[in-house]
């Protein structure tokens, strides 16, 4: 059995015994072997409770003034063109009636065409494009939508496991309606054949769940000769909440 076995019928095994137990598997487990940093990413002791309101005045708001337009354009500012495929990523950011969240920050990270981030801490042997700094930043419109224009990022290594890949993906951070509702997501591309092999992304086991976070191909947003289209949906709160990161 080879390490991509290994890792898939781990998968396979720990899935079937929370199943067993009748655990909620909508959200990703806390606590997941196969994502072995798991257990350092979520709190072991008791939160200290904190008044959302004394939160909100120290926490910096942004408005028209504040943001650039041009910061959701990650292919300029810079002295060349990056890169790799040019794409567009957009959607809707609503809560759980499907009520528009407008006006609100948006934020991505990413890595760049080789699958490296601009940061001291990545340091595997792939090249930095002197072009791309991989992070944006909207305000959503008066119908809750969002538009990116970046880099389609390549897939990485990281020291899970033996052999470990993450899957090509999209980090973004929502705020919701105040800054007490943030939260951080991955968006994921279609079709990648490393989603089985993948212990974050499997760490959730509920199938519907876990296609949230992929999005979708769009020719409509498709542009000639210039960037492919692709369409992402985020639901804050409800029953179809996007997945959301513990940490």
């Amino acid at each position: 059995m080879d390490s991509q076995e290994v890792i898939s019928a781990e998968i396979a095994g720990i899935e079937t015994a929370y199943e067993q137990a009748g655990v909620e598997t909508d959200q990703p487990r806390l606590d997941y072997p196969p994502y072995r940093s798991s257990v350092l990413r979520h709190p072991t002791k008791d939160l200290h409770h904190a008044d959302p309101e004394t939160i909100e005045l120290w926490a910096p708001c942004f408005g028209h003034r504040d943001l650039d337009p041009l910061e959701a354009d990650l292919t300029i500012g810079h002295a060349g063109e990056p890169i790799g495929e040019r794409i567009v990523v957009t959607g809707r950011i609503t809560d759980g009636e499907g009520r528009p969240i407008r006006r609100q920050l948006v934020e991505i990270w990413q890595a760049n065409a080789g699958g490296r981030y601009v940061h001291k801490r990545d340091q595997h042997p792939a090249p930095l494009d002197p072009n791309f700094t991989g992070a944006g930043r909207c305000l959503t419109d008066d119908d809750g939508c969002y538009r990116f224009q970046t880099i389609k990022p390549g897939p990485y290594p990281w020291r899970n496991h033996h052999n470990a890949w993450r899957p090509a993906h999209i980090h973004f951070s929502l705020f919701g309606t105040d800054f007490t509702q943030r939260l951080v997501t991955q968006m994921y591309f279609p079709g990648d054949p490393l989603f089985a092999l993948d212990p974050i992304y499997q760490s959730i086991t509920d199938a519907k769940a876990r296609e949230r976070l992929v999005a979708t191909y769009d020719h409509s947003l498709t542009s000639h000769e210039w960037a492919t289209g692709y369409r992402w949906d985020v639901v804050l709160t409800g029953a179809s909440q996007t997945y959301l990161e513990q940490a």
